[in-house]
């Protein structure tokens, strides 16, 4: 496993968990930490062994409070990856599940990162928000992804004020899974990540490159109609003849991702 400045990258069998490792600024990201976190993010989509990803924040304090605001003050702010935020808020082509392991705070950018994950599990204390108005900035992903999520009215209750939601009130709005006790996002998120796992990683891919694709399309009837291409290369693949194989020989299936 590579060092790097900025995060803790772990490899748990099929699942990579990446810690935000900047505790003393209750895990902001600059310039350099995107990049690094596109690396990061770049070597879990290109490894076959990885099949899940799980994103969490040093400490109990904050999942991430986004931009760093103290570096760009400063005039230090460079350009970042095309992948965006912590490399995932304007990543669009990853079809391996993420899930975010929120505790504490998740403002702005780190809001929008969590938004860019498929799950959200957050502890009893994290706090969502986009601020960025606030500052005189845009949430550059959130204004977007947010309202596709929660609706108009809500998503425009959120970003035209700035206010902060609990993880109670998330789940409510509908962009938290999970609320579990405070330090126990992590431990909660591998558990999601365990059931992720016993499905073939074939059909979760095809089946999450359809859900994101088909909302692209104009009516219901073209989506149900268009055979993406992960839909196709699992319909090609030696698990699509495992799991019905499988469940008829009552065994659990041997997943090969091929």
């Amino acid at each position: 496993m590579a060092d790097y400045r900025f995060c803790r990258v772990e490899d748990e069998g099929r699942v990579r968990i990446v810690t935000i490792n900047r505790p003393e600024v209750m895990n902001a990201l600059h310039s350099e930490a995107h990049w690094e976190f596109d690396r990061v993010w770049n070597e879990f989509a290109a490894d076959p062994d990885l099949w899940v990803g799980i994103i969490t924040g040093a400490g109990e304090r904050a999942f991430s409070a986004g931009n760093d605001l103290k570096v760009q003050a400063a005039g230090r702010r460079g350009p970042r990856p095309a992948t965006g935020f912590a490399g995932l808020s304007h990543r669009f082509d990853l079809d391996k599940p993420l899930i975010a392991a929120v505790n504490g705070v998740a403002m702005g950018g780190g809001f929008e990162t969590a938004l860019a994950c498929d799950i959200i599990i957050a502890a009893e204390n994290a706090v969502f928000a986009l601020p960025e108005p606030r500052v005189g900035l845009i949430a550059g992903s959130g204004v977007h992804r947010l309202p596709r999520m929660i609706g108009q009215k809500n998503a425009l209750g959120m970003i035209l004020t700035g206010r902060r939601v609990s993880a109670a009130e998330g789940k409510e709005l509908g962009f938290v899974n999970e609320v579990v006790p405070q330090g126990e996002a992590l431990e909660a998120a591998k558990r999601w990540a365990g059931l992720i796992l016993e499905c073939s990683p074939m059909a979760i891919r095809a089946s999450k490159q359809s859900v994101y694709k088909s909302l692209d399309e104009p009516t219901l009837e073209k989506a149900m109609t268009t055979t993406y291409p992960a839909v196709k290369a699992n319909l090609e693949s030696q698990d699509y003849i495992e799991g019905p194989k499988a469940f008829a020989e009552r065994r659990k299936p041997n997943w090969q991702n091929r």
